[in-house]
């Protein structure tokens, strides 16, 4: 799954507004939608209808609640593999169908496909890489956290 780069005019200042907004949180009460939507001066049925539209287009890939896995008892873990060129966006496609798959992402080196899981039992991650393997052909390499950092990551729109 290759990301392209928008063009400069695929996002107005109204979703420039609520990509800032919305990574410092989501409010939780009875009609979110509408207070968010309230805070950034449009209608709740707008603010969904922009998010549905921001992932469409791939603006972001998409839309909830982070969860700390590893504080409700599962675990999370950096894993990697070296798919083949030719059978890049196929073996992509075959990872990110599993559930576990919290985010993928393509680099430039030996092991070009990198890859987030979030499991709800630590034993899972195991289980998760031998299925990946099992479908793709491919060596899952396993990057367990050893210690954690908050860095606040934050991306301007």
């Amino acid at each position: 799954m290759r990301r392209q780069v928008l063009p400069e005019d695929a996002l107005d200042a109204t979703d420039r507004a609520i990509l800032n907004a919305l990574q410092d949180g989501f409010p939780l009460v009875p009609e979110p939608f509408e207070e968010a939507g309230r805070a950034l001066g449009i209608p709740g049925e707008d603010l969904v209808s922009r998010l549905t539209h921001l992932r469409h287009i791939g603006a972001i890939t998409r839309f909830g609640p982070f969860y700390d896995a590893a504080a409700m008892g599962g675990a999370f873990c950096l894993c990697a593999l070296s798919a083949p060129e030719a059978l890049f966006d196929g073996v992509a496609a075959l990872v990110n169908a599993h559930p576990e798959v919290a985010h993928n992402y393509r680099r430039d080196h030996e092991l070009n496909m990198w890859f987030v899981l979030a499991t709800d039992r630590p034993e899972a991650i195991g289980e998760t890489c031998e299925r990946i393997e099992a479908e793709t052909g491919l060596k899952v390499w396993q990057f367990p956290k050893l210690e954690e950092f908050f860095i606040g990551f934050r991306v301007p729109a």
